[in-house]
C-alpha cells in the first residue's frame, strides 16, 4: 500500500509540571495516552522532542538575581565593568542586566547597531546611510546617537530599549554610560574589564578583548557556572539561554538531560518495542522575514538528544533528478526510477550535485526548528511535540 503522508508534527499536551516531577514518566505517559486517544500508531525512529523549559523547571534550575550579582561581583571585584553586545530583550537580558548592575559600581553598556546579534533592530541601514555613519567603524556615544536618530521604540514590543536598560541599572544604584560600536575593542577606552554578552560570536569577541589586553574577559557563559548560595547552575552556559521567571528569578538553561533523552527512550520501548528519538529542544533556528529576529536566543537548538539524531540529512533533490537525469520518463516510470536511485543513493552525498539545494543543517537543528514552531510559545500547552515520518523517503511504503 502507498504512503500518503510524510512528516507530521504533533503538540502533545502535558500535565503542567513542577520541581521534582518525574518528567521521564510524564512525558512517556503523555504520549502514549495521545497515540490511544488520537489514535495513532508510535514507529521506529519517530522523535519526542521536549522543550528545555520544562527540563529546567523539574529540575529546579533557577536563580535569583541576587545569585548573578554575587558571582558578577567575586569575578570582577566591582568598580566598572564593559557590558557589550547585550540582546535587546526584557524576557532574555533585561533581568541578567539587573544582577550585573547590582554587582558592580559603574556599567559601560556597549551596544551593537542598527541591530543586537539575533536582529532586534534599534535602526535601519537607510537610517545609518542617511546621516553618513559607518556601523563597522564609528563609535556613538548616547548624547550623539539622540541627536541623529532620536528615540525610537521596537516594532514589535513598543520598547525604547535604550531608556529601558538605563533605566534598569540606575535603579540599581549603579552609574550608566552607554556606547554605541560593533568593534569589541572599543570597550577598552573605557574600561579593562569586560563582560561580553553576545551569544554565538561569544568566542570570537572573548578572543579579540584578549589580545588588546583586556584585563578580565568573561562571558555569560562564565557566570553561574558553579551554585551560588545554593543556586541552579550550568557548568557549560552559564546564564546562556536562560528566560526570566519572576522579577527577581530567572530559569537557566537545562543541565543533566542526557539521562532524561535516554531514559524516555528506554520506557517507549519497553512499553511500545518502538526505537524512537528523543531530544531536548530551545529556540529554533529560523528568521522573522518581517522584523528581520533570527529567533536563535539559546546558545544551541538542541542540548541532548539520542545518538540517532547526530548528523545532518543524506538526501537527494527529488527535482534535480527529475529535471536532469529522468527528464525523458513520466508517471509510474519517473517514480519507480526516482525510488531505485534513492535506494541506491551512497551514504555520504556531501559535494554530490543531486544533493545540491538540501539543507546541510544538523538534524537536531531543522528537528528543532519544527518543534518550536509546532509548540510555540504561548498557552498551547504542547512542551512536547512528536515528530513521525521524518525518516520516511519517497522510496518507503
Amino acid at each position: 500500500m502507498s504512503r500518503y503522508v510524510g512528516t507530521t508534527s504533533r503538540g502533545i499536551r502535558l500535565p503542567i509540571v513542577k520541581q521534582g516531577d518525574d518528567l521521564a514518566k510524564i512525558v512517556t505517559e503523555s504520549v502514549l495516552l495521545a497515540a490511544e486517544n488520537e489514535p495513532f500508531n508510535l514507529n521506529d525512529r519517530d522523535v519526542i522532542a521536549i522543550t528545555e523549559s520544562i527540563v529546567a523547571r523539574t529540575q529546579g534550575n533557577y536563580a535569583s538575581v541576587d545569585d548573578i550579582a554575587k558571582d558578577v561581583h567575586d569575578k570582577f571585584g566591582g568598580g566598572t565593568i564593559g557590558v557589550i553586545f547585550p540582546i535587546l530583550s526584557r524576557n532574555r537580558f533585561a533581568i541578567l542586566l539587573k544582577g550585573m548592575a547590582r554587582g558592580v559600581d559603574k556599567i559601560v553598556l556597549m551596544l551593537s547597531y542598527p541591530s543586537d546579534e539575533v536582529g532586534n533592530a534599534l535602526l535601519t541601514y537607510d537610517e545609518l546611510d542617511e546621516k553618513d555613519v559607518n556601523p563597522y567603524s564609528d563609535v556613538l556615544s548616547l548624547e550623539k546617537y539622540r541627536e541623529l536618530f532620536g528615540h525610537k521604540v521596537h516594532e514589535f514590543t513598543g520598547v525604547d530599549y535604550i531608556d529601558y536598560y538605563v533605566d534598569l541599572i540606575k535603579k540599581e544604584n549603579c552609574e550608566v554610560e552607554v556606547i554605541f560600536a560593533n568593534q569589541p575593542k572599543a570597550i577598552l577606552d573605557y574600561t579593562d574589564k569586560v563582560l561580553t554578552c553576545d551569544i554565538h560570536t561569544r568566542n570570537r569577541t572573548k578572543r579579540i578583548l584578549k589580545e588588546k589586553g583586556a584585563k578580565i574577559v568573561l562571558g555569560m557563559d562564565d557566570i553561574l557556572t558553579a551554585p551560588i548560595n545554593g543556586s541552579g547552575y550550568n557548568e557549560k552556559y552559564g546564564l546562556l539561554g536562560s528566560n526570566k521567571s519572576t522579577e527577581e528569578t530567572v530559569k537557566l538553561f537545562p543541565r543533566a538531560g542526557q539521562e532524561l533523552v535516554e531514559e524516555i527512550q528506554k520506557r517507549i520501548y519497553e512499553k511500545t518495542g518502538k526505537r524512537v528519538e528523543v531530544m531536548v529542544y530551545g529556540d529554533g533556528a529560523f528568521k522573522d522575514p518581517q522584523g528581520k529576529i533570527w529567533e536563535l536566543a539559546d546558545p544551541v537548538v538542541s542540548p541532548f538528544y539520542t545518538k540517532g539524531l547526530k548528523g545532518t540529512p543524506n538526501e537527494l533533490k527529488l527535482k534535480f533528478l527529475a529535471d536532469n537525469e529522468f527528464k525523458d520518463l513520466k508517471g509510474d516510470e519517473l517514480k519507480e526510477a526516482i525510488r531505485n536511485k534513492i535506494k541506491e543513493k551512497e551514504a555520504d552525498l556531501v559535494g554530490k550535485m543531486a544533493s545540491e539545494g538540501t539543507t546541510p543543517r544538523q538534524l537536531t537543528d531543522l528537528i528543532g526548528s519544527l518543534c518550536d514552531l509546532t509548540s510555540g510559545s504561548g498557552d498551547k500547552g504542547t512542551p512536547v511535540v512528536l515528530v513521525q515520518g521524518y525518516f520516511v523517503n519517497y522510496s518507503q511504503d
